[in-house]
């Protein structure tokens, strides 16, 4: 270990980073000379939602790179549903064994946040949604944070050491304000000073009422104001939210948007999304709960086999045009007009095809705007097919 309690990606790489159980089993098997070739798919029983996005593919990828495997996924962006193997792994049990432990990290993590991501964007209906959530996790893995609420639809982050292809988002703190003697003066110091191609969003909630900073705001430049407002500050925040609104619309400021952000939850979003004009989201998203995949084996040395409650056999998962999923073994013949979701990354050891961040981001926004979409909530009055996979 180094400065920091984290483990560093060396270790990750050689395997060190694993549930004990897996060394011990090695050395069982190999000191009695067993190590059958296997075929292990990851899948999940159940999900926080009706349906996910799969993420995580890419370090998998660089995770088992080199090994003696061969690695067929779902594309990272892929909207899938529970009982769906979204990755399958092939090789000699012992090749890969102790790897499962970080195979699933990346996987259950990534695919959780960007399907929280990409749910809280199906419920905006709309309105911009931005990841603000890091600094509800560890730092090392901001980088990871930012990667997976993009693919799952958020229009911007707020950490830096996102991606360089993802936009980031964010003008001030609470703090900011507080360095000055007034709302007015900072406001003022920051529209005449901030980057021409910072958005002037004001935080409009430091010291007083909010309608009060907020008109405060528009007068000096803002073009939104941000409402953080404290939970214990709030009591009836669409009343807060339509007495700003109001004030600002009274007093020629009816372009000045309101940007709402402080532990704002789905629901919020859809309680809110009529009078808000963008949503920041942070534990919501960085810390949403993890896709709870499991990693089986379903065929060894070429026989079908599954422990009990699993599916025995290699799967295929077809989509078909009406956009339903159909889960069928390897060897059945594929349905007519029918896609088949798994494609081939790694090839005994060779990446044959990487995984891309801005197709994934595509590909699940393909998939909502050819109108998959729902928001997981009974207050959903759009007679949304909810069956359907994508």
């Amino acid at each position: 270990m180094g400065l920091f309690e984290i483990v560093d990606e060396e270790t990750i790489k050689r395997g060190g980073c694993t549930d004990i159980y897996f060394l011990r089993s090695e050395e069982v098997l190999r000191k009695e000379g067993k190590n059958p070739r296997v075929v292990m798919e990851v899948t999940a029983v159940g999900l926080p939602d009706e349906w996910g996005v799969f993420c995580g593919l890419e370090d998998v990828i660089a995770l088992l790179t080199g090994l003696p495997v061969t690695v067929d996924a779902m594309p990272e962006g892929t909207m899938f549903l529970p009982n769906e193997p979204v990755a399958r792994i092939s090789g000699r049990y012992l090749d890969f064994a102790r790897y499962e432990t970080s195979i699933l990290g990346f996987l259950c993590h990534a695919s959780g946040i960007a399907s929280a991501a990409a749910h809280i964007r199906v419920c905006a209906e709309g309105r911009p949604v931005y990841s603000f959530g890091s600094r509800r996790q560890h730092p090392a893995i901001a980088s990871m944070i930012e990667r997976a609420a993009w693919i799952g639809g958020v229009d911007g982050v707020s950490n830096t050491c996102a991606h360089p292809d993802i936009p980031k988002s964010g003008t001030m703190p609470h703090a900011f304000v507080m360095c000055y003697d007034s709302p007015e003066e900072a406001f003022a110091s920051f529209n005449r000073h901030a980057s021409p191609d910072v958005p002037r969003i004001m935080l409009s909630d430091t010291f007083c009422d909010e309608k009060r900073e907020s008109l405060v705001a528009a007068g000096q430049g803002a073009t939104a104001v941000r409402l953080d407002t404290p939970r214990s500050r709030r009591g009836n925040m669409r009343a807060i939210i339509n007495e700003v609104r109001w004030e600002l619309d009274v007093h020629g400021y009816a372009r000045v948007q309101i940007f709402l952000s402080g532990g704002v939850t789905r629901d919020d979003v859809i309680e809110y999304r009529d009078i808000v004009d963008a949503f920041g989201i942070g534990g919501a998203i960085a810390s949403a709960p993890v896709i709870d995949f499991a990693m089986d084996i379903v065929e060894i040395e070429g026989t079908m086999c599954a422990k009990c409650g699993k599916r025995s056999g290699v799967k295929e998962v077809y989509e078909l045009p009406d956009r339903y999923h159909v889960v069928l073994p390897e060897s059945a013949q594929a349905p007519a007009h029918a896609t088949p979701l798994l494609v081939r990354y790694l090839t005994n050891g060779t990446v044959t095809s990487g995984s891309n961040l801005s197709e994934a981001r595509d590909r699940f926004l393909g998939s909502f705007d050819r109108g998959r979409c729902t928001c997981g909530s009974p207050e959903c009055g759009e007679g949304h097919d909810h069956h359907r996979a994508v």
